[in-house]
Order: C-alpha cells, then structure tokens, then sequence
C-alpha cells in the first residue's frame, strides 16, 4: 500500500537503526519525548525501542485527547446526562473513562441515562433532527485535529435553526501543552524532567502547521521534529533530533513532508477561529491548569454551547490516589512505575484514563507486552 508498506520496512528499520547507532555520542544520554499517544503505540507495536541505543529514552507525553481529559469534565457530562436528562454524545474511548464515584459514562448510561456513541459530531446533529423534542449534547474533545469538524456541525446548526442541539467544549491546544511540560513544578523544582527535543505530532500538524513550534523551539532550545506515525517516520525523527543536539541546533524540521507543511491547513483554521476562542485557562489531568491551552465556544453562537444553555459549573476533582496517570502524562514516571499496571488497572478494568484510550501509554505498554521485560521503575 502506498505510504504505508514503504515506512514498515524491516531492512530499511535496520539501516535506520545502523545510522542512529553511528550518529549518538557514546559518552552522553539523549532524552526525547513523543508528544503524540500515536507515536507511543508506535513504538511499542513495531519494536522500534528495541532498535534505539541504550544511551536514547523516550518519554511518553500527553498527547492523547482522552487520557488530559480530567475527571470534571468527565462529572459534568454525566451530570447532564443523569441528571437534566439529555441525550449525550461522545466518542467511544470516552466511554469509559473513570469518573468520580466508581463512574463512567458506559455506567451512567448502565443506569439508564441516555450516552451514545457516535463517530463523528455530524451523527449527533444527525440525531437532533430526528429527534426535536430531546436536548442533544455532543461532548466534544480532541487537540487540532478533531476541532474542525466540530466547528463545522457547529455552523451547519446554527445554519438550520436546530434549537435543541449544543456542545461541551473540551477541544484542547498541542503548542501550550509542550510549553507547560517545560514549566511544570517537577522541571522548576526537581529537575526530573531533562528533556532533548520533542518528536512533534502528525496529525495536529496537518492542520496547524510547524509554524507554531518555531517559537517555542527558540524560546526553551529544544529541537522538534514533527513525525509521521509509521515505524520508520519515528526513527528517522530520532535520527533528526540526535544529529540537532550533537550540533548544538534547536530548530523546527518536518520528516512528515509528504503531510505537513508550514502553514498548515489554511481552511481549516479559518473555520476554527470563525467558531472559537481561547479559554483563560483549561485543567488538563496531569498538568493542571494550563492558561490558553483550549478552545470555547464563541458568544455569537453561545446558543450552540452547553456550558452556557445548562449553566454548568465545573469544580476539579483529583485522581485515584494510586494512579499515576498524571505523573505519566507529564513524562515523569513510565506506566511500569505505577503500582496499578498490569494488575489492578487493565484494559478491561481501567483505574486511569492512560489506560482506556486506544492512544493512551499505560494500554501501548499493556497490549504490545513492552511490561513484561521492562523492570518496574527502569529508565
């Protein structure tokens, strides 16, 4: 298959592998994090860890929209589906992130509130048409990538007039979260973070552009290096970001040519800044509040925002005292160190969100068996 079968090639993984270990300084440790829960699983399906020096670690990151999502905004949907007896939409990994109280929405709706799941925000406006008399709320989530089409179903309600139909904003920003990483009290106080360079996000990139990580690459001297999600775009990303610190270079390079481009995806932007504007401040799980790090829904379509039609108050509530999601989606801690993994807190019964999306750390580690010969706490 074209732009496919050419980046899972085993000898040119080999070569790869060859080149990275000619090009890595035996005498210092190289740290880079994959912004991106796609790489993660990457990594983990392909082997490509396997193939990397020893003197090169990847630190997973937070980008997997289900997992920063915090347990308030997972409260507050439940809520309005329990409570004002609206329909509530979402996507599938959403499902069954754990909430307060032993819930999640696949058990609020076990007890008889109406969630669906649904593959896109056009199937939830497809579901307000057919049914004028329910209140429809799509819970929306996701970075840049899943954004647009929100803004979209958002104009085409507006457009129609469909008056029971409206959204929670959980749409969050990739650029401030990076930022955050670096800033976070573990990297200012303890210094438990030292990270190299950053394997940039495919996805959110094909929307924003690489544009947007110049100033931060500038600002902290850290590389990025946007990667597509096939085995051989991540290793040659390692490769690129190896050769920027032994160069002492800290730039914005794009191995994802054949997707990315500086600018980004023009319409898609317009779409998104005609639909929404910065919150103030977003708590992410793990990270905490993040100021300008999310997407609100504009006044002028106010009437498409749930927040705003149900008057919802979100209050922060913490995580389970054992798991250590947070710790993992700032790079702190790998999923092995988490006391939970593998024993209590599987696939089929989460304790963290880590551990229930498709994209998440904790479910790359479990499904592709990278815990089995990792001891607990390794580096």
């Amino acid at each position: 298959m074209n732009y496919v079968d050419e980046f899972r090639d085993g000898a040119l993984a080999q070569n790869i592998a060859r080149r990275l270990q000619a090009e890595v300084d035996p005498s210092r440790n190289y740290s880079f994090m994959e912004f991106c829960g796609g790489h993660t699983h990457a990594l983990a399906r392909y082997g490509v860890v396997d193939l990397l020096p020893d003197n090169v670690r990847m630190i997973h990151g937070p980008g997997c929209p289900v997992c920063v999502l915090p347990i308030g905004r997972i409260d507050m949907a439940i809520q309005l589906a329990l409570d004002q007896g609206v329909m509530l939409c979402t996507y599938g990994d959403v499902m069954r992130v754990p909430a307060s109280e032993g819930l999640s929405l696949m058990r609020a709706k076990a007890r008889g509130a109406d969630i669906r799941m649904v593959y896109s925000p056009a199937d939830a406006l497809t579901l307000a048409r057919e049914q004028p008399s329910r209140d429809v709320v799509f819970l929306a989530i996701g970075f840049e990538t899943t954004t647009p089409p929100t803004a979209l179903v958002i104009l085409q309600a507006a457009r129609e007039a469909v008056k029971n139909f409206s959204v929670m904003c959980c749409h969050v920003l990739t650029p401030s979260a990076i930022t955050h990483i670096l800033e976070s009290p573990e990297v200012q106080q303890y210094g438990t973070l030292p990270l190299d360079g950053f394997v940039g996000p495919a996805h959110v990139s094909i929307i924003i552009g690489s544009a947007p990580y110049e100033p931060f690459a500038r600002a902290y001297r850290k590389p990025v290096v946007i990667a597509g999600f096939e085995p051989l775009d991540v290793m040659q990303a390692i490769v690129m970001l190896v050769r920027q610190v032994n160069e002492g270079r800290a730039c914005v390079e794009n191995e994802f040519t054949r997707a990315v481009t500086p600018q980004g995806n023009a319409a898609a932007q317009a779409v998104m800044a005609q639909v929404f504007e910065l919150r103030d401040s977003f708590e992410w799980r793990g990270l905490g509040e993040v100021p300008s790090s999310a997407l609100k829904i504009r006044p002028g379509l106010k009437a498409f925002d749930a927040e705003q039609r149900f008057d919802l108050n979100y209050q922060s509530v913490p995580d389970h005292k054992q798991c250590e999601c947070g710790a993992i989606l700032r790079g702190v801690k790998r999923p092995t160190d988490c006391k939970l993994f593998g024993t209590v807190c599987t696939p089929e019964n989460p304790m963290g969100s880590c551990m229930v999306s498709s994209e998440g750390s904790c479910a790359a580690h479990y499904t592709y068996g990278r815990f089995r010969d990792i001891p607990v706490g390794a580096a």
